[in-house]
C-alpha cells in the first residue's frame, strides 16, 4: 500500500502524536508499505533539538519524512506548525508519489497553517480516499492559550467548533480512538466519526523486567532516590499538562504525610520547568528535574518508579497510561478526558475528583504509604493492557485504509460505469 500521511507534528518533539506516528511508520515499514510523511519543519528549534535531521529524509526503508516550511502555531515558539504557502510542496510530493489514500493526524491544526482542509483536493481530483484521525481536542485548550472575557470567549468557541465540525466533516471518515472521546465528537457535530483501538505500546520494550537496583544511580547520577517511593510524571511541561494543579495538589499532600518518603521524578521539558522547579523545591529536595526522555529510554524509567500521575483532564487517550501499565506500576489521573479509558479505579490506579486537591492528595498518599496495593495494583495493570500492542494497532488501522481503499474503488467504478450509460444515452 502507497500511503501519504500528512501530520502536525513528528520527532523529535515528543508527545502523543509524534511518538504514535515513530510507532506506526516504523511497523507499516517492517510490513513492506510505502510511506510518505509530511510534517512540519523542526530547524527552528534546533538549539533543543540537536538531532531533528535524524528524523528527516529517508528514515526507514519505505518511508520519507518531508518536513514543511514553518510558522509558530498560534504565536508559540517551541510548537512549529506548517506554513500556507508549504502546501503547494505537499500537492507536488502528493502527484510524484501517487498515493492509494491520504491519512491526515490533527487537521485542524494543519488548516490553521495551510488555510485550506489538508489532502482533500488532491484526494478528490486523484479518486483516491481521504481520512482525518481526531488526536486533541483543541476547543479544551482555548482557556489555558487565550484567557479572554466570558462573552468574547463563548463567541469565539462557538466560531471556532463550527469551523473544526466542518474539517472533520470533508473528509470520508474521522477516527477517534477513545470510548470516552468518541460521543463527544459526535456530539460536536462530527458525522463521520469511528471508534477504532488505534494506539498502543511497544509490546516488547515495556515490561516490568527493566527494574534494576540503583537504576538512578547509575542511569541519571541521582543518589539517595532508589530506596524512596518513586512518582513520576511523564510529559510536555505545559500548562494544559495540568501542572499548576498539579503543584498545588503536592502542597497539599505535604500537610498530609512527610514529601522525604517520596522521591518525585519529572521527565519532560516545556516552557513550566523553571516554576515547576522553583516550585518544588519550596516543598521538598527530593525531585529530579530529567529533562526530556528518549522514547528509547521510557520503558525503563518507568519500570523503575513505583506509581505514574498525570493531571491531565483534556487527553483524548492518555498513552502514557498504556506505557505506565505495561511497566507493571499503577496510574493515578483525574475521572477525566480520555485518561480514564484504561484505569479501573481502585485496581489498577485511582481516579481523583478533577479539581480536588484532597482527593488527589489522599489518592497519593494511599498509593505511597501502602507497598502491597501498589504491587497489587501494578500486577493488575500489567495484564489489562495486552491488547493494546502497536502491532494491534496498526492492523486495525491497516485495516481501516484497505476498507476505504476499496470502498472508493467500488465508487469510482459505479461513476464510470454511470458516465458510460449517460455518454451511450446521448
Amino acid at each position: 500500500m502507497r500511503i501519504a500521511i500528512i501530520t502536525s507534528g513528528f520527532l523529535p518533539i515528543i508527545d502523543g502524536v509524534t511518538v504514535s506516528g515513530w510507532q506506526r511508520v516504523q511497523i507499516l515499514s517492517q510490513a513492506g508499505h510505502q510511506v510518505l510523511l509530511f510534517c512540519p519543519d523542526y530547524s527552528s528549534l534546533a538549539e533543543e533539538y540537536p538531532n531533528w535531521q535524524d528524523y528527516t529524509g529517508n528514515i526507514l526503508p519505505g518511508v520519507e519524512v518531508v518536513n514543511l516550511a514553518s510558522n509558530s502555531f498560534v504565536g508559540l515558539d517551541y510548537e512549529p506548525n506548517v506554513s500556507r504557502g508549504s502546501y503547494q510542496e505537499v500537492l507536488t510530493q502528493l502527484t510524484e508519489f501517487q498515493p492509494d489514500i491520504i491519512h491526515v493526524d490533527e487537521p485542524e491544526r494543519l488548516y490553521v497553517g495551510f488555510w485550506r482542509v489538508a489532502g482533500i483536493d488532491y484526494a478528490k481530483q486523484a479518486g483516491i480516499p481521504c481520512i482525518g484521525f481526531f488526536r486533541t481536542n483543541f476547543l479544551d485548550y482555548l482557556s489555558d492559550y487565550f484567557p479572554l472575557p466570558k462573552p468574547i470567549f463563548a463567541g469565539v468557541k462557538f466560531i471556532l467548533t463550527k469551523l473544526i465540525v466542518w474539517v472533520y466533516n470533508s473528509y470520508d471518515l474521522t477516527l477517534v480512538t477513545s470510548t470516552i472521546t468518541y460521543p463527544k465528537v459526535v456530539e460536536l457535530g462530527v458525522k463521520n466519526a469511528v471508534y477504532g483501538n488505534l494506539v498502543g505500546f511497544d509490546s516488547d520494550r515495556f515490561t516490568p523486567n527493566l527494574r534494576q537496583t540503583d537504576f538512578f544511580q547509575t542511569q541519571y547520577g541521582i543518589s539517595q532516590v532508589d530506596e524512596l517511593v518513586k512518582v513520576v510524571f511523564l510529559g510536555r511541561l505545559y500548562p494544559d499538562k495540568g501542572w499548576n494543579f498539579t503543584l498545588d495538589g503536592l502542597k497539599t499532600l505535604s500537610q498530609r504525610m512527610d514529601l522525604s518518603k517520596i522521591a518525585i521524578v519529572v521527565a519532560g521539558d516545556g516552557p513550566m520547568r523553571q516554576e515547576i522547579a522553583t516550585e518544588l523545591g519550596k516543598l521538598t529536595s527530593s525531585f529530579s528535574l530529567l529533562g526530556r526522555v528518549a522514547p528509547k529510554d521510557v520503558p525503563a524509567l518507568l519500570a523503575n518508579c513505583d506509581l505514574h500521575v498525570t493531571s491531565s483532564e483534556k487527553e483524548t487517550r492518555g498513552l502514557t497510561v498504556l506505557e505506565a501499565f505495561a511497566a507493571g506500576i499503577p496510574v493515578i489521573a483525574p475521572r477525566s478526558g480520555g485518561v480514564m479509558e484504561n484505569i479501573e479505579d481502585g485496581s489498577n490506579g485511582f481516579l481523583y475528583t478533577p479539581g480536588d486537591r484532597q482527593d488527589f492528595a489522599s489518592k497519593l498518599e494511599t498509593l505511597v504509604e501502602n507497598h502491597s496495593l501498589r504491587h497489587e495494583m501494578g500486577d493488575r495493570a500489567g495484564t489489562s493492557v495486552t491488547k493494546y500492542s502497536w502491532e494491534n494497532a496498526v492492523k486495525n488501522l491497516v485495516n481501516v485504509w484497505q476498507e476505504q481503499i476499496e470502498n472508493r474503488s467500488l465508487i469510482n467504478s459505479e461513476q464510470v460505469k454511470s458516465n458510460k450509460r449517460l455518454t451511450t444515452n446521448y
